[in-house]
């Protein structure tokens, strides 16, 4: 479990990750582990029984699942940009 901090505290592959999720058309190869590692640097993470993580940046929570596979699908990129986002956490802006 993490505190949100200041965006200049996110390391070159947390911004990398960032990148990638605001990229057009939809990444289909980010990797869960890398959004995790993100999530944890920006955000307030529980890991909950099932797989699921309990994220809250800010006044958004989300509920994202652990994908079978190594990578994120494309709805849970979407999803991660409309939180982050919202947070003031988008490539442009840091």
């Amino acid at each position: 479990m993490s505190v949100t901090p200041e965006p200049e505290h996110m390391s070159n592959r947390h911004r990398t990750t960032l990148r990638r999720i605001f990229e057009h058309p939809v990444s289909h190869n980010i990797e869960w582990r890398e959004v995790v590692s993100l999530l944890d640097a920006v955000a307030t993470t529980v890991e909950q029984h099932g797989g699921k993580l309990d994220v809250t940046i800010g006044s958004q929570k989300e509920f994202i699942e652990q994908p079978r596979g190594k990578d994120i699908d494309e709805q849970t990129v979407l999803d991660l940009r409309r939180m982050l986002s919202s947070a003031g956490f988008e490539p442009g802006q840091l």
